[in-house]
């Protein structure tokens, strides 16, 4: 990897691209350190202390800080991840809808796209004003915002929605004009701003007030050691691959012979990467994000908005039992699988590369061509899917079930799941440039 990105930079083309996304990279820490106009900041500091725990705790991980300190990239990137399930499910049911999906090309990629930011925009303003009305009802106590009024909400609802727009164009440039995906790369850099935080964290578990501790070196080690294993795990599973051999016949053209060479297609375990992850952790969170919007002290409640509450946040905090904490593991799990097929198949379609292999004359051995050889590749790909979300399932809930053996991790499965899987893609990224540069220096 070290190697890959010392390569990369040695290249003009590369090193531009890299260059363009840490510039962009420093923009978005920049603005999650902007506190949006109308907002005490010292009043501000003294409720980051009561939003230390549960959902708002998570959300503040993924925004790097930026949701405690009220920036302008409070909201995160979240309403844009939303709006594309929204309209992935809604392709689903909508025939029209269903029909500009499938066709895909640019024009259809272009609907898609243009779509999501229409909706984007809409729970971005629904979500800005949400927050606004929990924190000038509930937390009126603390004097959050300076002048309460319709011009100050006005305001900060407008400030919002904007850096959730910025967020979504510097996620789009990244993607077109740097290196990665670049809502993946911003999720990426939110998670990784507060390590060190969570080294601090450890090393206060070995030296407390009273001095040095072995229990907390103990429980030190154990959490370095689970989070190696988990990084590990995930760097098996998004690299491993099985290779299904094809075969092309030999024709004759004129007085010159084609074909007859063996190649192979790479079906991978974890094909969807870690956007399904992204996806269940997006759609696991809204509801508790939206319920503590218009009552901050739902935790404290009973009820049915209290049940679902504290069976939604279960993934950030043990606060809530562990039977809450069991069904969210659950459902988390089933999510990441039907996301992980959703997102296989939505991306990869057999009876395509089946039809792709019989037209260039291709088989597989012992498969017949056409019907078969779908039902074959359909067959691999599913087993190798449930295999791969299984993992990567349990890697996402198993330091939330740990939690209750006084392990608690500084980074979550999700965290890292996430983290190690854009830091893969990225590098494959840089190595496919780096090749494809390489093949284009030598053409000309």
């Amino acid at each position: 990897m070290f190697q890959t990105i010392k390569n990369a930079f040695k290249t003009p083309d590369v090193r531009k691209r890299i260059l363009y996304t840490l510039l962009l990279i420093v923009i978005f820490r920049l603005g999650c350190h902007i506190s949006v106009p109308g907002v005490d900041t010292i009043a501000l500091s003294n409720l980051a202390q009561v939003q230390s725990n549960g959902i708002s705790g998570l959300i503040d991980l993924i925004s790097g800080g930026a949701f405690s300190r009220f920036s302008i990239f409070a909201m995160t990137i979240s309403p844009y991840i939303t709006a594309s399930i929204v309209i992935q499910l809604l392709g689903m049911v909508i025939p029209s809808l269903e029909r500009i999906i499938k066709e895909g090309g640019e024009e259809g990629k272009a609907k898609i796209n243009k779509y999501t930011k229409m909706l984007t925009l809409i729970l971005a303003l629904a979500e800005a004003i949400g927050i606004y009305m929990s924190y000038s009802s509930t937390y009126s106590a603390y004097g959050v915002f300076i002048n309460p009024g319709f011009k100050t909400a006005a305001l900060i609802v407008l400030s919002l929605v904007t850096g959730t727009a910025l967020l979504m164009w510097l996620g789009e440039q990244i993607t077109a004009k740097g290196i990665g995906n670049g809502i993946s790369i911003i999720i990426f850099i939110g998670i990784i701003s507060s390590l060190p935080s969570a080294v601090k964290e450890i090393y206060q578990l070995m030296f407390t007030q009273v001095g040095f501790s072995t229990t907390g070196l103990l429980i030190a080690l154990a959490m370095v050691i689970g989070a190696a294993v988990l990084v590990a795990g995930v760097v098996f599973v998004q690299g491993a691959e099985r290779k299904i051999p094809v075969q092309y016949a030999k024709k004759v053209v004129g007085r010159k012979m084609y074909g007859g060479q063996n190649t192979h297609i790479p079906f991978k375990l974890a094909m969807a990467g870690v956007m399904p992850v992204i996806f269940a952790s997006s759609f696991m969170t809204f509801p508790a994000m939206i319920i503590q919007m218009f009552n901050a002290n739902i935790a404290e409640q009973t009820g049915f908005w209290a049940t679902i509450y504290k069976f939604s946040m279960a993934s950030s905090t043990s606060q809530v039992g562990i039977g809450y904490t069991i069904a969210n593991a659950i459902v988390y799990l089933l999510l990441i699988l039907g996301f992980t097929y959703f997102y296989t198949y939505a991306t990869f379609n057999p009876a395509e590369v089946s039809n792709n292999i019989k037209k260039n004359g291709g088989f597989i051995p012992g498969i017949r061509a056409g019907k078969p050889t779908t039902e074959y590749l359909s067959s691999i790909m599913s087993k190798l899917t449930l295999f791969g979300g299984l993992f990567l399932s349990l890697i996402a809930i198993l330091p939330m079930l740990m939690r209750f053996t006084g392990l608690n991790m500084a980074f979550g499965g999700t965290s890292i799941l996430i983290v190690v899987g854009v830091a893969l893609e990225t590098v494959q990224q840089l190595e496919s440039r780096l090749v494809m540069r390489h093949y284009k220096g030598f053409l000309e």
